[in-house]
């Protein structure tokens, strides 16, 4: 479950598993603040969302083995990540450095699978390289060169997404469509990279319709760079107010925090 291999990693074990069987246990930024939870994490959450993943796969005449569910679990203490665990999650999305540094070494017997989603500053790029497995927001060539470099000759190579900025946004992280295939071109030649998919963070919406014509551009962005990249795999789009649009249109990763960690408190 926690596999960093270049295979493509299974999901979190078979989501209707999951639904059927949960088993909850009681337990940029850096100044980033982790916020515990006014309860234990319920296994409520995980059931709900589910469902939902449940539903609209079965909608879109899909798999729900189909969907990673990647938690996401910036700002969260450690006892929050082990009793998602515990409830059968194995990957977790982190944005804060320091804070994921120390939840991975307070977790290490834990086989969990590490994503870094947040933006990379220069300075930051080698203790990504050496903890985590998936690195999904490269969007300069300088980030993949470094990361490359730093990654430890032990380590498998890292698998990465790139991030596009999808709605054109200036507040937003991202390589534009129109420099994609040049960033893919270079990461695809890293030996100590290996080129995953696509991730992107649309403009917040709660029109049905814009959020799948924006999810549909970046499918398709996805589906000609495949063209040339045919390894790719992995489509990471959508999160608690958006999955059931990104599912609809081709998403294979979905990541998560509200819906299973509930809103931050503080």
């Amino acid at each position: 479950m926690g596999s960093p291999d270049n295979a493509r990693p299974a999901a979190p074990w078979p989501l209707v598993f999951l639904y059927l069987g949960l088993c909850c246990g009681p337990n940029g930024r850096e100044s980033a603040t982790i916020h515990a939870m006014t309860q234990p994490l319920s296994k409520d959450n995980i059931a709900k969302l589910l469902k939902r993943v449940r539903i609209r796969s079965q909608k879109s005449q899909k798999a729900e083995s189909d969907i990673i569910l990647l938690a996401v679990s910036k700002t969260r203490p450690a006892d929050d990540v082990r009793a998602a665990y515990d409830c059968g999650l194995t990957q977790f999305g982190e944005n804060y450095l320091q804070e994921a540094v120390d939840k991975i070494t307070d977790l290490a017997d834990l086989p969990i699978t590490w994503h870094f989603i947040g933006p990379i500053q220069s300075n930051k790029t080698r203790p990504i390289a050496e903890h985590f497995q998936w690195v999904q927001s490269i969007e300069r060539p300088k980030i993949a060169r470094r990361l490359n470099e730093q990654r430890p000759d032990s380590l498998p190579p890292l698998q990465v997404c790139l991030q596009v900025n999808i709605s054109s946004e200036q507040s937003k992280s991202g390589v534009s469509l129109n420099e994609l295939d040049e960033l893919a071109a270079l990461v695809d030649e890293l030996p100590r990279l290996q080129l995953r998919g696509l991730m992107a963070i649309p403009a917040a919406t709660d029109s049905e319709s814009e959020q799948r014509a924006t999810f549909a551009a970046l499918r398709k962005a996805f589906e000609q760079l495949k063209l040339k990249h045919p390894q790719i795999d992995t489509l990471s789009m959508g999160m608690s107010g958006d999955m059931e649009s990104a599912i609809a249109e081709g998403s294979t990763m979905v990541r998560i925090g509200t819906a299973i960690f509930g809103p931050r408190q503080g």
